[in-house]
């Protein structure tokens, strides 16, 4: 018996324990990995509805996953979290810690929260979010909530990997909606204005609604702390995550999303071979970084 079927089977088992440690084994790098994901029940997978949230810095979004949680919580559900978190610059692991932001879940099996660091990538996600979410998914979580560092216009990479994107808003906070009009607003499938009793709120959403105007995009209230339209969004998550699956938008996304991540690990393979071969070469770089960086690649290539 090998460590892999152990952890198999601790998947199957809904141990917290298990699926930590396969998220690991991805998380790494392990060549191990690829037995892991290809062993996942993918019907489990497929039911799951992987949930991105994110938005800028302030905006509440940690307060609104963990009443997203309580909510799900009382409904029976098995809930999975991916909470995204910049990258230590000299560690390259995570930097805030949502797990403590959620601490009254921690002690719940069937809450499963990991913290995940950016590695220094722009786009808010690392190259095994993807991952992770289906194997919390294909252990029985449903849904899997993937919230991004919050970093602004970067994050758009969370619409390619989530079946529903959620892009959180807040009065006071100064965001220029009209500039994010051909940015992540119009990608996102469903806008909350959180912080919904502060002054400006008002205002927030009819700036919304203006830019959002022809788009079949619902708005929501919520006021976090107090759990107010906590169950509203989650009933507006619940109906587009139906009429997705009904029109093939669904399956669309799924398949979007694995040429994401294959992307993102090729990427990934390919940054670590770079590094690795321009750290081996012992002249101080000089000159023209663009075309160092195209010799990088040729010698790479050969």
């Amino acid at each position: 018996m090998n460590e892999i079927d152990d952890i198999l089977r601790g998947i199957r088992r809904k141990d917290p324990r298990a699926i930590g440690r396969a998220i690991s084994i991805v998380e790494e790098g392990d060549q191990r990995a690829g037995e892991i994901l290809q062993i996942l029940d993918e019907e489990t997978v497929q039911k799951a509805t992987i949930m991105g949230i994110t938005g800028s810095p302030g905006v509440g979004k940690s307060t609104l996953v963990d009443q997203l949680i309580a909510y799900y919580r009382r409904q029976g559900l098995r809930i999975g979290i991916v909470a995204i978190d910049p990258s230590s610059p000299i560690s390259g692991g995570a930097f805030l810690g949502d797990r403590i932001r959620m601490m009254r879940h921690t002690i719940d099996r069937d809450v499963l929260i990991r913290s995940m660091a950016t590695r220094g990538r722009l786009g808010g996600l690392c190259a095994a979010a993807g991952a992770a979410a289906r194997i919390m998914a294909g252990s029985g979580c449903n849904p899997v909530i993937v919230e991004t560092v919050g970093i602004g216009q970067a994050e758009v990479d969370v619409v390619s990997l989530a079946d529903i994107t959620v892009l959180v808003f807040a009065p006071g906070l100064g965001d220029d909606i009209q500039a994010m009009k051909a940015g992540l607003i119009e990608m996102a499938d469903i806008l909350v204005v959180n912080k919904a009793d502060c002054p400006g709120a008002d205002a927030l959403v009819m700036e919304i609604e203006s830019v959002i105007q022809g788009r079949n995009c619902p708005v929501c209230r919520t006021i976090a702390p107090e759990t107010a339209g906590i169950e509203e969004l989650a009933a507006v998550i619940r109906d587009m995550d139906q009429k997705k699956r009904q029109n093939g938008q669904f399956a669309q996304n799924r398949q979007k999303a694995r040429e994401s991540e294959v992307l993102d690990w090729a990427v990934e393979m390919m940054r670590i071979k770079l590094k690795n071969q321009l750290k081996s070469q012992s002249r101080q770089i000089k000159g023209d970084p663009r075309m160092i960086a195209r010799k990088l690649i040729e010698e790479i290539s050969r």
